[in-house]
């Protein structure tokens, strides 16, 4: 019925991905078979179209393919509908909470998720579709694409508010809104010739949906993982990474990399998580570290969102570009608390098996290799192409005047911590207790981590305490700032060993950091938090009118200022 409703033109696409997910809705309280079946009859003459060679080879065998594409607009607005509807599907999906009552365990177990036999077919056209719309941003295609093209590949006026903190406009009645707000009106579907804003939101929405798309395919599991071809996957993701914009890599990250971390088989580790985070850890922290230093110091951040950001004065372009830097800064930071966490980490020890608050029997230290079959952060570390970029990263992350990233990354850098303390790696553990604790410090001398700093504190905590007999890292450091002599530190040290409270250890540590500098640590002197987030005005806006190199917290920061 609803096919031939559609042939006779009386049922839109958008029309008919609605009855589509209305029906999906009511077999997920049937059961698994049922939506099996649904799937099954809704996905059919999708198919039919979507794995067609021909459209494939005609648009997406070469970068301006895509130029053709743009010009067909009914064909690829089917394209996005078709996209969208596996999206829909996916989300309606699987075994849900609310009916988990009617299945029992051991039939959710070995039942495969209902959509799983279509992945196959769905994802590969899926996956040269967006590896074209990657390509449109690599500099040698950008400079062959047709005007519009290259303006529809700005943001939209909904988009540059959104950054600026405005309220999105009234939708008018109809109208399909993306994430960002952006329109395009479903009633239009009948219209022949695009325009400037249809192939923006058309980018713009087979983007973010075939981004919801693969990640959702990533937490089916192994069907995902063994019906791809890794290299085909970072091909499409990682080709381009570097000239895509700070807002794609944040969806990139957000959509795919995390869901696909937290799904991906430890079988399946060696194979898909160097490939495709090595090359995004060394742009990325390449990329942030150049755009804060130029924040901090010249008072932009100059992102690379150049196609982006068109228009606008000074000043509001500056509040875009550090609110593209900010989140994309949070979503790597996301991220790295993500390969953290306890889930994936199911071999990382936890202090209290250290025995005696402060000693580790050092002959029951083992290889980082010992770990790395369980514990993503060691498999991590483990790989040093990996490694080096990532702690590059969380140290630099704490200069960052974002409490929020710094939060984020005090979770990653807390299994370092412990990796450092129950592994016998040398170059971890000088790491830690020279380059990690040096780090620690600095960021309590910003006032935007007071939020943050009994996590700070702690961290400090544990790496004085259970490292400094095993490397002279941590007794340097803290000697080397202004306020203190070696009697203070053997007092300090003396305080610790006469309580196994860790809460006193902290307090006593916060007080001897304070006392050390003079009181110049500003997130533990600090009373009361600051909002960091828009405070464009209060730093120079350009190197011309601030002939000072100076950062956001208004002069040198870290042990460089104490010393």
């Amino acid at each position: 019925m609803m096919a031939c409703l559609q042939r006779e033109g009386r049922l839109l696409r958008s029309e008919h991905n609605l009855l589509g997910e209305a029906f999906l809705v009511m077999a997920s309280t049937a059961g698994i078979q049922q939506q099996q079946e649904v799937l099954a009859w809704l996905l059919e003459p999708l198919s039919q179209q979507w794995i067609q060679i021909e459209w494939q080879n005609n648009y997406l065998s070469e970068p301006l393919g895509l130029v053709g594409l743009c010009s067909e607009r009914a064909f690829m607005w089917s394209l996005f509908h078709t996209v969208t509807f596996f999206e829909k599907a996916l989300k309606r999906s699987g075994t849900r909470k609310g009916n988990s009552n009617l299945q029992n365990s051991s039939t959710a177990i070995s039942t495969p998720h209902p959509l799983a036999s279509h992945l196959s077919w769905m994802l590969p056209p899926l996956l040269k579709l967006l590896r074209g719309i990657h390509s449109l941003w690599s500099p040698s295609v950008f400079q062959m694409l047709p005007g519009e093209i290259k303006a529809a590949m700005s943001m939209s006026d909904v988009e540059q508010s959104s950054l600026l903190g405005g309220g999105n406009p009234k939708l008018s009645k109809g109208a399909l809104t993306f994430v960002d707000g952006s329109q395009f009106d479903m009633n239009k579907e009948g219209y022949i010739k695009p325009n400037e804003a249809d192939i923006r939101n058309w980018l713009k929405g087979i983007r973010d949906s075939g981004y919801n798309v693969l990640g959702l395919s990533t937490t089916i599991g192994d069907p995902f993982f063994k019906c791809i071809d890794i290299d085909f996957v970072a091909l499409t993701l990682i080709e381009n990474i570097q000239s895509m914009e700070f807002r794609h890599t944040r969806l990139l990250v957000h959509s795919i990399l995390i869901p696909l971390i937290k799904s991906c088989p430890l079988d399946m580790w060696e194979v898909w998580l160097e490939r495709l985070l090595h090359p995004l850890f060394v742009h990325c922290q390449q990329a942030l570290s150049c755009s804060w230093s130029s924040l901090l110091h010249e008072g932009r951040a100059n992102v690379p969102d150049n196609h982006g950001i068109l228009t606008g004065s000074d000043l509001k372009v500056e509040v875009m570009e550090e609110k593209l830097l900010r989140d994309l800064t949070r979503e790597i930071c996301s991220l790295l608390s993500t390969i953290a966490s306890s889930g994936l980490n199911a071999s990382l020890p936890l202090l209290e098996h250290a025995g005696h608050v402060g000693h580790v029997d050092t002959s029951s230290l083992k290889d980082l290799d010992a770990f790395a079959s369980s514990s993503m952060v060691s498999f991590l570390l483990k790989h040093k192409s990996l490694a080096i970029p990532v702690l590059q990263i969380s140290l630099e992350a704490f200069s960052w005047t974002d409490s929020e990233a710094v939060t984020k990354v005090c979770a990653f850098s807390a299994a370092v911590v412990l990796l450092a303390i129950f592994t016998n790696n040398v170059d971890l553990r000088e790491y830690v207790s020279r380059d990690l604790f040096s780090a620690v410090i600095q960021g309590l001398a910003l006032e935007s981590n007071a939020v943050i700093s009994a996590d700070l504190v702690s961290l400090c905590r544990d790496i004085f305490i259970y490292l400094c007999n095993r490397d002279p890292g941590p007794r340097k450091i803290l000697l080397s700032l202004p306020c203190i002599s070696p009697n203070d530190l053997h007092a300090f040290e003396e305080a610790l060993t006469k309580t196994a409270s860790p809460k006193e250890q902290k307090q006593l540590m916060k007080s001897f950091l304070l006392l050390a500098t003079g009181n110049n640590l500003k997130a533990l002197a600090a009373q009361k938090c600051v909002n960091i987030i828009t405070n464009v005005t209060a730093r120079p806006r350009s190197s011309v009118n601030a002939p000072e190199n100076r950062i956001d917290e208004g002069e040198t920061v870290g042990l460089a200022a104490i010393l």
